[in-house]
């Protein structure tokens, strides 16, 4: 017997759900498997200097002081000084780092952890090169270089391909691939008008970029990035930094990698701020009159070992491609790499809003033969905000969640909804051990919706045949079209938010888990804001200083 329940005007079904989907046969089904952490961290502690200082000055060649540098020395530029590249980053041996700083002094500059913006641009010197593949490049093996309040830019009216190059994806082994590059709060863009490639490309080992400002990468008829890894092995670490790229913000993979069976590895995404500005937008106040080749924001094609947290994505419109936020689609890119793979992912206490679709999920690279890449699995997408996907303004269908080719162990929890298509979308293979729980979401026309087959029931039978779906929060819904243990309020006014008009989405009251009272089905919490965004006071589970890219050697 079921006990009904009326609170805040919902009416709750307390029980607990058996496993398999209601009005379907029994399922024998294992419990969903979590994804594995990465296994390492990219180390960002700063490590005081043990060699000579050299100061490079307006007029010297920056190149020599490079060459002539050993490890543990500081090169020190004048701020406000441009430097000529493009720029080697020359191999060498010892120990210790070699480090590239502006001759701003640290009491006059922002304070490891705190994220540069575009007003600190005159205390930093300048680098730009007008040729060649960018303006910093690190030679085959080149390791422990650490910049410091370095500007980066293309000459004026110059397009390159990436501004800091820290592996090509032609070193044929681990050790050939440079290793322990930081970029510490430094300023690297586009040029204003042409745009670039991309900011940093990461095809190395120990890499990271943190603390910084990176803008302005765009172009049309081809992917742009504000950050790219897709030929190095790992860790990377991308924390607390504004990212601007109009192909998408960040992606793994889009590119086949020499080296056999090579996955990037253990990637920390933490605390950035990932948006496209919306004067490149037609039709927006503002529009710099160039219509940029606009696909994602957050992308992997290859990637082990993801933790992407605390993060702030915002902005992304139907243009060149459906408008999703977020993609993990599986691509074996070129044909020569069928071991590409996107497994052990933890999309978590994030805020994604303003974009044409959620999250888009491929089981397998539904461009080649299903035996040339191998199955997305283990898929965690837990205490997320999705805010105004789908709204006119973006384009797109409006979808929240779009799994299609057939993933495995994929667990979406406690996220909060805000869209205007379907909840969740299927199609292709069935997905197995699939887990939908402790979400709220408007239902809309759809709901939970399996091509060819409809909603509810039918579309979990036919997709999700071992699912657990239990314990969520569809407002507007049918009850009679889906499995016991969720709740249908009439609307999302019906809701009982703290405040929603105010961007709030913790539940006041009312609706609680259905196990047992204690815990609220959403978003428990949300992202902290970096401080150029809306804060959304959910919760603070997170304070500023992890929020700012402090050095996690481990976990």
């Amino acid at each position: 017997m079921y006990a009904i329940v009326a609170a805040a005007g919902l009416l709750i079904l307390l029980l607990t759900p058996a496993f398999g989907c209601a009005g379907s046969p029994s399922v024998e089904r294992k419990e969903t498997v979590a994804p594995a952490p990465p296994r390492e961290y990219v180390d960002t502690s700063l490590v005081p200097s043990t060699g000579q200082t050299i100061r490079v000055h307006e007029g010297d060649d920056l190149q020599d002081a490079l060459d002539m540098a050993q490890l543990g020395d500081t090169i020190v530029l004048d701020a406000g000084v441009t430097f000529k590249g493009p720029f080697l980053l020359p191999r060498k041996t010892g120990t210790g780092w070699v480090t590239i700083r502006t001759s701003t002094p640290d009491k006059s500059f922002p304070a490891p952890g705190t994220r540069v913006s575009l007003t600190h641009a005159p205390l930093m010197p300048k680098l730009i090169s007008w040729k060649g593949e960018g303006v910093i490049i690190a030679d085959r093996g080149a390791h422990h270089y650490r910049f410091i309040g370095i500007e980066v830019q293309p000459s004026e009216g110059t397009y390159l391909h990436s501004l800091m190059l820290f592996g090509i994806n032609r070193e044929r082994t681990l050790e050939d691939q440079p290793h322990h590059i930081i970029v510490d709060r430094c300023y690297i863009h586009g040029d204003p008008k042409k745009g670039s490639r991309r900011g940093v490309a990461l095809n190395g080992r120990h890499l990271a970029v943190v603390d910084s400002y990176v803008s302005d990468f765009k172009g049309v008829g081809e992917d742009t990035q504000a950050i790219l890894g897709w030929g190095g092995a790992g860790p990377f670490k991308i924390s607390n930094n504004h990212l601007e790229g109009a192909g998408e913000n960040i992606m793994f993979g889009g590119g086949d990698p020499i080296i056999k069976d090579l996955v990037p590895s253990d990637i920390e995404v933490r605390g950035n701020h990932m948006a496209k500005p919306l004067r490149w937008k037609k039709n927006e106040p503002g529009f710099e009159g160039t219509q940029w080749t606009v696909k994602n924001i957050f992308e992997l094609k290859n990637a082990r070992r993801v933790l992407v947290e605390g993060n702030v994505m915002e902005y992304n419109w139907e243009e060149s491609q459906s408008g999703f936020a977020v993609l993990f689609t599986v691509r074996n890119q070129e044909g020569t790499a069928p071991w590409s793979v996107v497994e052990d992912v933890q999309l978590v206490n994030n805020i994604i809003r303003h974009t044409g679709s959620g999250i888009n999920l491929l089981g397998h690279d539904n461009n080649r033969p299903r035996d040339q890449s191998q199955e997305t699995q283990r898929i965690l997408i837990r205490n997320n905000l999705w805010e105004d996907i789908g709204s006119a303004r973006w384009g797109g269908t409006g979808i929240l969640f779009q799994m299609i080719e057939g993933s495995s162990d994929v667990n979406i929890d406690h996220n909060t909804g805000l869209h205007r298509g379907y909840t969740l979308f299927a199609m292709g293979p069935p997905h197995r051990r699939f887990t939908f729980r402790n979400n709220i979401a408007p239902h809309n026309e759809y709901g939970i919706f399996g091509n060819d087959v409809g909603v509810g029931v039918a579309a979990l039978d036919a997709y999700f045949p071992d699912a657990v779906v239990t314990e969520n929060v569809l407002a507007g819904g049918e009850a009679s079209r889906y499995p016991e243990g969720n709740v249908f309020p009439d609307s999302m006014d019906a809701v009982p938010f703290v405040d929603r008009k105010a961007g709030n989405y913790r539940l006041a009251s009312g609706i609680k888990n259905l196990k047992g009272p204690g815990v609220d089905a959403g978003a428990l919490c949300a992202a902290l804001s970096p401080p150029d965004a809306r804060e959304q006071p959910m919760c603070s589970m997170r304070t500023a200083e992890t929020r700012q890219g402090r050095s996690i050697a481990s976990q």
